[in-house]
């Protein structure tokens, strides 16, 4: 048995997991209804990354909607929306070499209408959400893993945070700390797409007894400096076609501003064909001509990938 570990302790009305824009966007609407009804509420986020937006690696059209509603007054306050959407481009591509637009009525697919949206970093608009938060009291804490969920019978309490300065060896280091316990008379979990204390709150509660599974995609995602001269600032285009082998990918192509571009490529994770390589279907999307010609003078600034919900593939 392990020696009895003397943890800190931290109350909170609310303990909310996750730095992202839903997390954020909780945080601040408590803390606004809090105001609007005279009440003192205590929030508490924690965030795994070193710092918000550390691991928000994404460029996003944004449609502003949710935003107009959250914080009205946002463009005074600074919001990091500065290139409208002016562009929509949807590109079938048939092979590395050959491609064609398609024209589309914006009626008929809004979803690619992105008139009165914004090309934005998705980590920068994070950076400012959190900023908003702070400014309204809630308590940001980045560099903290929510490890364990605390229980009170089959009630959530609140979390345990990680050990911190453990070595790859599972030794304590000089440097080691132990876990704490931040609890709230809420917690809300925002740990985004297969979080492990979601995962854990599906089993316990049985959440998924009678559903339809959840289906899965995963994203490839860079951002680049490209050459100006190739740089169409608010150009937003989409593809689908080649190089998809057996399975409906997709991918976005975001041109926003200071001569950066973000792009990914989405592959859903129920394809049939084993030897089905995501990482290299992105690689190869990305010697198509038309995606080459406006990298091949850039430089790769940021890359990653991560899970993400999507709709089920309909096949024939």
């Amino acid at each position: 048995m392990s020696d009895q570990i003397e943890r800190d302790c931290m109350e909170y009305d609310v303990v909310i997991v996750g730095g992202g824009p839903s997390g954020l966007s909780t945080a601040i609407r408590i803390k606004q209804l809090a105001a609007e009804n005279n009440e003192e509420v205590s929030v508490c986020l924690i965030e795994k990354g070193s710092e918000i937006g550390a691991h928000i690696l994404s460029g996003n059209v944004f449609e502003p909607t949710a935003l107009n509603e959250l914080i009205p007054d946002w463009k005074d306050k600074g919001a990091p929306l500065n290139s409208p959407a002016t562009k929509d481009v949807v590109k079938f591509i048939i092979s590395e070499n050959l491609s064609f637009n398609i024209p589309f009525p914006s009626f008929l697919i809004p979803t690619f209408n992105n008139h009165g949206n914004y090309v934005m970093s998705l980590a920068n608009f994070c950076r400012w959400l959190a900023s908003q938060a702070e400014n309204l009291g809630v308590e940001i804490f980045p560099g903290f893993t929510a490890s364990e969920i605390i229980y009170d019978g089959n009630v959530v309490k609140g979390i345990l945070t990680g050990e911190m300065g453990i070595s790859k060896d599972g030794e304590k280091k000089p440097s080691y700390q132990p876990s704490m316990e931040l609890r709230g008379k809420y917690t809300i979990f925002a740990e985004g797409c297969r979080g492990h204390l979601g995962k854990q709150l599906i089993k316990n509660y049985n959440l998924d007894n009678d559903k339809d599974p959840q289906h899965y995609g995963i994203g490839f995602k860079e951002i680049w400096d490209i050459a100006p001269e190739d740089h169409k600032e608010g150009t937003v285009m989409h593809t689908m076609g080649w190089p998809s082998n057996g399975t409906i990918s997709g991918s976005y192509f975001y041109h926003g501003e200071n001569n950066q571009v973000y792009l990914g490529y989405v592959v859903p994770l129920d394809y049939e064909n084993p030897h089905l390589s995501p990482f290299d279907e992105f690689q190869q999307w990305k010697q198509q001509k038309d995606i080459k010609k406006v990298l091949e003078k850039g430089k790769r600034v940021a890359y990653g990938a991560r899970a993400l919900i999507k709709r089920l593939s309909i096949k024939a």
